[in-house]
């Protein structure tokens, strides 16, 4: 699980050590310097932005929450930087989790409008709190001392070059480890994120506490790189150029945060310098004009070909000779130029990248996931269920309404699912089916009634909580995690095997590498047995519907059920999946799982299902062996009508 995608960023961060052997001028190693800091910053945002897919715009005040630890901490205590440093990440953090309990609870815009909010009342705060800091004076702060002695400029850039790197490898590991998976997971689909036992709400708040972590260990370099500090610097306009520079940079990506963090801090700069303005603009022009040219040569005829390269010229010519008549307009033209990459390139500068290399060089998509190695058969791949008990009850639906306003979606009914069975639940549309599954699963409370699963009421507890003491499912329409490949979405399944910690994340601690290496063997043996092993690395959109069924399936075997619910799993597959689909439902009953099958081909259900129920709007109208509910007048006239 090894990844080699970090080493050329890590060569190159390395090789910024060298930058103050080579620029004297202090005011270039301050600009690279506030860069670094920055992309700190965004490697936290990116989780709650990115992976997350929540937009905060509080990440300025958790900056300036940063600072101020550090400033407040020199100036009434006067205590180093090896305890401002780690004081501002854990405050920041607290501040963190304060505001992620409630925001989190509202999505999109409002959840927007809440930390923009918090942004502006933290400046207020730190304006009006003179007793503490200082107020509209702000603070100064001197550079830290290293063994007694203030560090010179180009020692405080080399220690934010290594806090860089560790904060990258921190990162980078978060976001490949059981975490990140969650984090993608409940932004590609909350709902069926709940149902493979890991809480929504919770790992929203985690996502956020790591990320205000990032963000004061930033506003703490920060505090040390200006030497000064006031509450004017961490304004909304802040705010709103860090998620730019997320969008501008690219999402899940350390190189875009990179990009975007020199996009915000050099494009001020080249609007009050002419002369760079006229360099990067040049730039710019060449690289859009080649990539332009060589985007368009491959859909032109041979002959014509000779004409592109030239038709990049003149219009490097011409945009040269009126550089300096629009000069003026700079401002406005780096405004559109902004507007651009944010509404075309939606997966930023690095996305467009990789897919316009990708579309040069002829090849396809690359998937994240690891290489698939060889599968070991002696895996249990499926915990088999102990079947002693077999014929007992294992689920009782008791007297169940599901009432929305005046419709009765369920209609007192009542269900018992017996130990080692495939019960079917069938019924024309809108008979209820997939009510009662949601109801089973927590994601609808029942108006009236109780469902008991092992003799325990699961009534009112969470869907995460349902899935992991024993119930897993799968959708009617499918509910993949689409940017992950099936082994990711596989190992969110096996989430709930993980016990290690953040720390042991972040050192890569034996115990974390043991499960990891365990959940993926697992899961590699799942998807064998489903008949994917040969697309583990793929991204689950990119497979074909059929398979997706099958991950799907997978998927719910990894939560270790006791009762699995397959609803219309064979909806849209053509014959040879079916017969595909049915081998798999009777080989995972032979483990002992139970099943709750809702099907609309009754050959399915007939040729699998030791009992049948039969819904109709909202209400039982008949229970039994599948020959004598398919020769029930009562279910006969449900599905043909008189």
């Amino acid at each position: 699980m090894k990844s080699k995608s970090l080493l050329p960023l890590l060569i190159a961060i390395v090789g910024l050590f060298s930058l103050p052997f080579f620029i004297t001028n202090p005011y270039y190693i301050h600009l690279v310097e506030t860069i670094l800091i920055y992309t700190i910053l965004l490697y936290g945002l990116d989780i709650v932005v990115g992976y997350v897919g929540q937009v905060s715009l509080g990440h300025a005040a958790l900056f300036g929450i940063g600072s101020y630890t550090a400033g407040v901490l020199f100036f009434h205590f006067g205590l180093p930087i090896w305890v401002t440093l780690p004081a501002s990440i854990v405050v920041t953090s607290i501040f963190g989790g304060i505001l992620a309990l409630p925001a989190l609870k509202v999505i999109g815009p409002y959840l927007a409008m809440v930390t923009l909010a918090f942004g502006t009342i933290t400046q207020i705060l730190i304006n009006e709190m003179t007793w503490l800091t200082e107020g509209p004076l702000g603070i100064k702060i001197p550079k830290p001392d290293l063994m007694g002695v203030p560090m010179s400029k180009a020692e405080f850039f080399w220690l934010v070059c290594i806090v860089l790197i560790l904060a990258m490898i921190v990162v980078d590991r978060f976001v490949k480890s059981q975490m990140g998976r969650a984090f993608e997971a409940l932004r590609d689909s909350p709902v069926a994120c709940d149902c493979m036992g890991v809480s929504v709400y919770r790992y929203k708040v985690i996502a956020f506490v790591i990320s205000a972590g990032f963000a004061g260990l930033a506003g703490c370099l920060y505090a040390y790189s200006e030497q000064y500090i006031s509450p004017n610097t961490y304004n909304n306009e802040l705010a709103v150029l860090f998620l730019l520079a997320v969008i501008m940079g690219g999402r899940k990506s350390r190189l875009g945060s990179i990009l975007g963090a020199a996009i915000i801090v050099l494009l001020p700069k080249l609007l009050d310098d002419i002369n760079l303005f006229r360099i990067v603009a040049t730039t710019i022009a060449v690289v859009v004009a080649v990539g332009a040219a060589m985007a368009l040569a491959k859909k032109v005829t041979t002959p014509k070909r000779v004409m592109v390269p030239l038709a990049g010229v003149i219009g490097l010519a011409v945009f040269s000779f009126w550089l300096d008549r629009i000069s003026d307009w700079r401002l406005s033209i780096f405004g559109f130029m902004i507007l651009l990459v944010v509404y075309y390139l939606q997966n930023g500068i690095v996305g467009f990248a990789k897919s316009f290399y990708q579309s040069i060089a002829g090849k396809t998509v690359t998937t994240r996931g690891e290489k698939a190695d060889e599968i070991d058969d002696s895996v249990s791949f499926i915990s088999t269920v102990k079947n002693q008990n077999t014929g007992d009850e294992i689920l009782k639906v008791d007297s169940v309404l599901m009432q929305f306003g005046g419709l009765k979606a369920l209609n007192n009914v009542d269900l018992s699912i017996k130990r080692g069975t495939i019960h079917g639940l069938i019924g024309p549309n809108g008979s209820g089916k997939s009510t009662m599954m949601n109801v089973l699963t927590g994601i609808y409370i029942p108006t009236a009634g109780n469902v008991l699963y092992a003799g325990e009421s699961v009534v009112g507890k969470t869907s995460s909580d349902i899935a992991l003491s024993g119930i897993a499912r799968t959708f009617q329409n499918v509910q993949l995690f689409g940017e992950m490949t099936a082994i990711q979405n596989i190992l969110v399944g096996l989430h709930h095997t993980f016990k290690s910690n953040m720390v042991e994340i972040a050192l890569n601690l034996p115990r974390y590498k043991k499960e990891s290496q365990e959940a993926y063997a697992r899961a590699m043996a799942l998807l064998k047995f489903v008949g994917l092993e040969d697309f583990a690395n793929e991204e689950a959109r990119n497979l074909p519907y059929g398979k997706q069924r099958s991950l799907e399936i997978a998927r719910a075997l990894a939560l270790d059920p006791e009762l699995l619910l397959l609803d219309e799993p064979a909806a849209g597959l053509t014959a040879p999946d079916i017969k595909e689909l049915l081998r798999i439902i009777r080989k995972i009953r032979d483990s002992g799982i139970t099943f709750i099958l809702i099907e609309h081909h009754m050959d399915v259900v007939m040729s699998v299902c030791d009992t049948v129920s039969v819904l109709d709007f909202g209400q039982k109208i008949a229970e039994g062996k599948p020959a004598e509910v398919q020769a029930d007048e009562k279910v006969i006239h449900a599905y043909l009508g008189t």
